[in-house]
């Protein structure tokens, strides 16, 4: 797991299992001995993760101010996504609905539902932008600082913060087109 851990991290859920088991060193065949597919490998590799994005979730939804949530959520996780490959394609994609990710991802897609609520009803956050919405900014602010964080390793956070400002309510000018299906998005993003 400590070689997945690092293959992922650094070329993301669709490297070769083949190094993976080199940097094990260990055999292909014994890779998939004990983990029979690659989404039972993602599962064991980043189980404690997701959970720990479910509690920053969790913790955000009780923060007196909810706008405050959600920026430190947010924050917490473009800085995780930024830092490992392989867990910014476990938010991004969509696993089988039985694995231990996807359950973890399913409550914390719950909690952070409550959170983009809580956020809008302040008057906060803007009210014309979805959960699917917030996802996919998150993701573009990660992935577009990816070929600079070698040199560069927080670049995100400055995109980060423009997208926060565009996302409040007084900062609001209305936008083309209907927010995406959750179901779209989601048979978009299926891993596999």
């Amino acid at each position: 797991m400590t070689a997945a851990r690092a293959v992922f991290a650094e070329r993301g859920l669709g490297a070769p299992l083949e190094e993976v088991a080199r940097r094990a060193s260990v055999s292909i065949g014994t890779l998939y001995n004990r983990f029979g597919a690659r989404t039972d490998l993602v599962d064991a590799v980043y189980a404690d993760r997701v959970e720990e994005t479910v509690r920053s979730a969790e913790r955000a939804t009780q923060a007196e101010d909810p706008w405050q949530g959600l920026v430190e959520h947010l924050t917490f996780m473009a800085q995780i996504q930024a830092s490992d490959r392989g867990f910014e394609d476990v938010c991004v994609y969509s696993f089988p609905p039985g694995s231990v990710i996807e359950r973890a991802k399913a409550r914390g897609h719950s909690v952070f539902v409550a959170l983009v609520g809580d956020a809008q009803h302040s008057g906060a956050l803007r009210d014309d932008i979805s959960v699917a919405d917030l996802g996919l900014l998150l993701w573009s602010v990660v992935r577009a600082t990816e070929g600079i964080r070698s040199s560069a390793p927080d670049a995100w956070r400055r995109h980060l913060a423009v997208l926060l400002d565009g996302l409040r309510a007084q900062a609001a000018h209305p936008v083309p087109g209907p927010p995406l299906d959750q179901a779209l998005v989601r048979q978009a993003m299926t891993f596999g």
